[in-house]
């Protein structure tokens, strides 16, 4: 019977819990904005943690935009503060290096679920008027 969760996927939740309060608590650059932590993902030597963030904003943020450019710039500029905060936190023996992404998949699903809004249109997906006069007995009678 294999494992639920390995001790890699474990690190890397308990590391995303930590990286977000850290984050939010501890790094007080104003060119960071609201940044919430998505996912990370750990090698399986623990030398690396990739860690997909994305920025709340009005706008449509991609890779491109300055806003992220410089959010993704200072916080991997802080990467060797955060690391070391979330060693002590996680009290870890190897701490990986931490490598700050933008998280794209955000604006993939808004782009995908636009495109099915445009195809299918506002109506629902299922009609439940045709449901009920099935299970009126009454009216099958």
């Amino acid at each position: 019977m294999p494992r639920e969760f390995s001790r890699i996927d474990r690190i890397g939740d308990q590391m995303q819990r930590e990286l977000a309060q850290l984050i939010q608590r501890e790094v007080k650059d104003p060119r960071v904005g609201m940044v919430t932590v998505n996912a990370v993902k750990v090698s399986r030597d623990l030398g690396y943690a990739d860690i997909y963030v994305s920025l709340l904003s009005t706008e449509e943020l991609t890779e491109e935009s300055p806003e992220v450019k410089e959010s993704i710039a200072v916080l991997n500029k802080a990467a060797g503060f955060l690391r070391g905060q979330v060693g002590r936190a996680m009290k870890l023996r190897v701490v990986p290096q931490l490598r700050f992404h933008f998280d794209t998949l955000q604006g993939y699903s808004r782009k995908i679920d636009s495109l099915i809004r445009e195809a299918v249109g506002d109506r629902p997906a299922v009609d439940r008027d045709g449901d009920e006069d099935q299970d009126d007995p009454e009216r099958n009678a």
